[in-house]
């Protein structure tokens, strides 16, 4: 076995979800233009690739709700390029803004293509118990965590659920 294997990036993401209303007034800046498409989902288990102007990667995700295991490592832009055209009917669009809010960083993913206008927002903690003691600002808007229609690669396949 003379090859190796690098991961760049294995934890238990612990990350709790909100949708809101609209962006803050202060605090955000241009963000990130990301492509994201879904190659494989099945049970509690995701693979995406995702490409933005500097970087793509290749994730697999396990579990479902506030803390799931998270495998990412970074691909080539042809590789991505090639796997991208298999997501097909699984992809999203959105520019993902970074707002601070206290001692964490929001991400806030402005979604366009058929999700045009969606705002949900992001926040990864170290541990539960962090989590736990978050208290999100108002513009958040309603908690959507654990709510596996508003995973990504529910809005890649199925769009924005009709029902709050």
């Amino acid at each position: 076995m003379g090859d190796s294997f690098h991961t760049d990036w294995v934890a238990t993401e612990i990350e709790r979800k909100f949708i809101a209303e609209a962006l803050p007034t202060n605090g955000v800046g241009s963000g990130m233009a990301i492509r994201q498409g879904y190659v494989a989902e099945e049970g509690d288990a995701e693979v995406r690739v995702r490409i933005t102007d500097s970087v793509a990667t290749l994730t697999v995700k396990a579990g479902r709700g506030r803390s799931r295991t998270e495998v990412e490592v970074e691909i080539g832009t042809d590789e991505a390029e090639q796997l991208w055209t298999h997501t097909e009917g699984r992809r999203i669009e959105k520019v993902r803004h970074r707002v601070d809010v206290g001692a964490v960083t929001a991400e806030v993913d402005v979604y366009g293509g058929a999700l045009e206008g969606l705002i949900v927002i992001e926040v990864e903690f170290e541990s539960e118990e962090a989590a736990d003691s978050f208290t999100p600002p108002p513009w958040f808007g309603r908690e959507l965590t654990g709510d596996k229609r508003w995973s990504n690669a529910s809005l890649a396949r199925l769009g924005r659920p009709t029902h709050p």
